[in-house]
């Protein structure tokens, strides 16, 4: 049908190729948000209530920072000529282990509709040291827009295990901190906005390849970590545990220190090893406090993804019924609060409690109900089984 210096098409693949455009032509283009239906904050927040339990004001906090985001391209596309511009707020989630700061990141990711990436703060190091440079965060959300340099600049990036990059100490040092200061200083333009030139293939693996310039001022950064022994700073700061003779350093509970980390400050970032100017870069804070009691039960059972639900999708693959037993769900809790890391014991605590009865069960035949009790949970008993009865044949 096309005929060129020795090399000829046919109409088949003619037609292939424009059904390819037809497909492939609107990934390609630049998004248009405002024919696009914005979430709400108070749906982007129902939509988290559906796999996080509590943490309502962290929830709230990326509800608004989110719609925020979408509200702040959308005026971009329409009022171009304004004089106001508003500005992006990046957003520092802190709060002990397994309290479901990275669960928040994945759940938005799963909900919204713009490119989303989750980065690990502890691989980065300072550029031209063994590691990661700082733009490799920038690599995962390109790859996730499919390499569309416009819909990755409307992106949002998660940063996990912020505080890891603290300085190692108070005290200015000779030597370089190529792991901890070193990053935050360059974090800093990609924080604010600025044209980076990223390798789509990552950094020093492929040195030859062309940079792709992203501008990262319309990008939204959450950042997340645990922050172990602020706590201490900020009650130093507000006097709850002071030091001396008739001072009470045992009266708060480990879990009241926790919540400590609703009061923190600024100055507190500063003492615990950020620089001022990275805690300059996300002025939205928000703390994350501890899981109750009520809440792991809740946990257990009651989101999309919940523990039970899991574990009773696997055992329905064998054509079983898995159910627990309420004192069995209690041990679980029981020994998850001992454990003091949040949810992430729950699992852990399933994953022993089940391995051998999972182990065994393709092994028997004719079962047909598992029933999990607390002492299955307590001391490693095997569950009831309900077990079909077979026809006599003559």
């Amino acid at each position: 049908m096309i005929a060129g210096p020795s090399v000829y098409i046919c109409n088949h693949c003619v037609m292939s190729s424009v059904d390819i455009l037809k497909t492939n032509t609107a990934a390609f283009t630049t998004p248009d948000l405002r024919s696009r239906s914005l979430k709400t904050p108070y749906l982007i927040k129902n939509a988290l209530d559906e796999y996080v339990i509590g943490q309502e004001a962290a929830k709230k906090s990326l509800a608004v920072a989110v719609y925020n985001h979408y509200k702040r391209l959308e005026a971009k596309q329409r009022f171009s000529d304004s004089d106001v511009e508003i500005e992006k707020s990046n957003i520092l989630l802190i709060g002990p282990t397994g309290t479901g700061k990275t669960l928040l990141a994945r759940t938005l990711a799963r909900i919204l509709d713009v490119p989303f990436a989750i980065a690990d703060a502890t691989t980065l190091t300072e550029s031209g040291y063994v590691g990661d440079d700082v733009e490799s965060i920038l690599v995962h959300l390109l790859q996730n827009a499919e390499y569309n340099v416009q819909r990755a600049e409307q992106g949002i990036i998660y940063i996990d295990e912020i505080d890891k990059i603290a300085r190692k100490s108070e005290n200015v040092s000779i030597t370089r901190d190529v792991s901890g200061e070193g990053v935050q200083q360059a974090l800093l333009k990609i924080l604010e906005g600025s044209v980076i030139g990223v390798p789509p293939k990552g950094g020093r693996k492929h040195p030859e390849q062309p940079l792709i310039n992203i501008n990262t001022r319309d990008i939204l950064f959450v950042c997340g970590g645990a922050f172990g022994g602020l706590e201490n700073i900020i009650q130093r700061r507000i006097g709850t545990n002071p030091l001396g003779f008739g001072s009470d350093t045992h009266s708060m509970s480990k879990i009241q220190r926790q919540y400590v980390l609703a009061h923190v400050e600024p100055d507190d970032l500063l003492s615990f090893g950020l620089i001022p100017e990275l805690i300059g870069r996300l002025p939205v804070t928000s703390s994350l406090h501890p899981i109750s009691r009520e809440g792991l039960q809740t946990i257990l059972t009651q989101p999309k993804n919940a523990l039970v639900k899991q574990y009773v999708r696997l055992f329905e693959m064998e054509d079983v019924s898995l159910e627990f037993d309420h004192a069995a769900l209690e041990a679980i809790v029981d020994r998850a609060l001992e454990r003091g890391t949040g949810a992430r014991a729950l699992r852990s605590i399933m994953e022993r409690a089940m391995m051998d009865i999972m182990y065994n069960l393709p092994s028997k035949e004719n079962v047909t109900r598992c029933f999990v009790t607390s002492d299955t949970i307590e001391n490693g008993a095997e569950p009831v089984y309900t077990v079909k009865e077979q026809k006599k044949t003559a």
